[in-house]
């Protein structure tokens, strides 16, 4: 009895130093651990980066290899199809595949595509294009494509016979262009005929108490055109309400100051209270059309028109615009302008196209259903995207005739591509206020531009990269 009550309490003993024993151990595991965690806090407090190195390992290896998958599919896209190199970054993508048709280029800014086999074209954009950065050595089998749709303010060199002779393909506002671009401003016909800003010309004639018969607005002063000392000789004859920052003579309701606001309603509402809209473009070039010319014809008030001398092809009637042109001073302009704002129905003459909704100029309907491209219309592609498959597309045609060994087709840009004369002046009487000095920049410009034109071609001629100081030394030489 008294071996098995000690046997008891032998085992309870056991029982309670293993409990202890257990206990004590697992304090100093949990103890441990609480150490441990505190030491990598600590580590990571000094220093933060040992974390974050290995997190895009760990926590994101599916964006890690999707980045290489996309960095592949660019790499065998280029590998599969001719590459459109935009030397100007004008679209910004580092590469993209573009269905063209039937046809598939690969389009990107990346210049290190420069000496890739399969590069076959350079796309630049005309203002961007300067001389010291040009795909030099040019291969036979590089192509050298142009878009430029703005004036030749921007960019005078192009304007000359050496250098727009440079690009084998062109997409300008000269409908000799390879991508004509002069109706850019005009999304189609339907803005044209449409009357939903139309004033009726019994409400313009009694707006005509508190309104000029002409209405100016314009910001950007003294261009190539001179059209500032026109619009300045033209005051003196008749009353012209200017809005812009131009011989600026009423103010515009504060919200609608700004370049943004010259496409808001309220602008369209108060310019169509007028009869006539002074629509001078900055430049006088043929076919180079812009918003000034079809604001007022959407917004059914008159133009009064000094621009492209090629202007009557784009009219939508014979009878839809007044041409400075046709005038041989401001004074004969004003008095005719006169003479409409007193006749109804010498006025409305240049109206009933639009209130009739016909459009009778063939050139122009053809121009808007032939083109390739689109105007603020989604469904459409816009023009940069009509350029590059234009490009894309020319670029397989000789593709395919080099696979059958036939000759290639050779394209080519002459000057009738981006041609704009020399500047003029205009000094109608010894009263005129003097020339400000932009007014005297442009047509030393102009000049220069010349030399600076054939400097570049005979240094691209020589196919060899170059310096600037050498362009300019050989610009400047005697």
């Amino acid at each position: 009895m008294v071996r098995i009550q000690r046997r008891k309490l032998l085992a309870s003993c056991l029982c309670i130093t293993a409990t202890v024993f257990l206990l004590v151990t697992l304090q100093v595991v949990v103890e441990l651990g609480k150490f441990e965690r505190k030491k990598f806090k600590n580590s990571n407090l000094n220093d933060g980066h040992a974390q974050m190195e290995e997190e895009p390992i760990h926590l994101h290896p599916f964006l890690k290899r999707e980045g290489l998958t996309l960095n592949r599919k660019k790499t065998l896209a280029a590998d599969s199809y001719p590459i459109m190199l935009w030397w100007s970054p004008l679209t910004g993508e580092t590469g993209r595949l573009g269905q063209c048709g039937a046809d598939t280029c690969f389009f990107t800014i990346n210049r290190t595509y420069l000496h890739h086999h399969r590069t076959k074209a350079f796309l630049f954009y005309g203002t961007d294009f300067n001389i010291d950065s040009l795909p030099l050595p040019r291969k036979a089998h590089h192509d050298w494509a142009l878009f430029h749709e703005e004036s030749p303010k921007n960019n005078y060199k192009l304007f000359h016979q050496p250098v727009i002779t440079l690009f084998n393909y062109t997409a300008t506002f000269s409908r000799h262009s390879h991508l004509p671009l002069t109706t850019q401003y005009l999304e189609g016909t339907e803005v044209l005929k449409s009357l939903r800003y139309l004033v009726p010309l019994q409400s313009k004639n009694h707006l005509r108490k508190s309104l000029a018969p002409l209405v100016y607005v314009q910001s950007d002063c003294d261009p190539p055109s001179d059209r500032d000392s026109y619009v300045r000789e033209l005051m003196t004859y008749i009353e012209v309400d200017s809005y812009g920052e131009c011989l600026r003579n009423k103010a515009l309701p504060q919200q609608l100051n700004g370049p943004a606001s010259m496409d808001a309603g309220d602008f369209y509402r108060i310019l169509a209270q007028y009869k006539f809209i002074l629509a001078f473009e900055n430049a006088v070039c043929d076919d180079y059309v812009t918003e000034k010319f079809w604001r007022p014809l959407k917004l059914g008030v008159v133009p009064v028109y000094y621009g492209s001398p090629s202007i009557a092809d784009w009219l939508p009637s014979n009878r839809s615009a007044i041409l400075v042109s046709e005038f041989s001073h401001p004074r004969e302009l004003a008095s005719y302008i006169r003479q409409l704002d007193h006749d109804d129905r010498l006025y409305q003459a240049y109206i009933e196209w639009k209130l009739k909704g016909e459009i009778s100029n063939q050139r122009l309907l053809t121009a808007l259903r032939e083109r390739k491209w689109g105007v603020q219309d989604i469904k459409q592609d816009n023009y940069i995207d009509a350029f590059e498959c234009m490009v894309c597309t020319k670029v397989w045609d000789n593709i395919r005739l080099q696979e059958k060994g036939l000759p290639l087709k050779r394209w080519k840009a002459d000057i009738t591509h981006l041609s704009c004369p020399e500047p003029t002046a205009f000094a109608f009487s010894p009263l005129a206020p003097r020339r400000s000095s932009l007014r005297e920049m442009w047509i030393p410009s102009f000049q220069q531009s010349k030399k600076e034109a054939q400097a570049l071609r005979w240094l691209v001629d020589r196919n060899q990269n170059f310096s600037t100081q050498e362009f300019w030394a050989l610009v400047f030489k005697d």
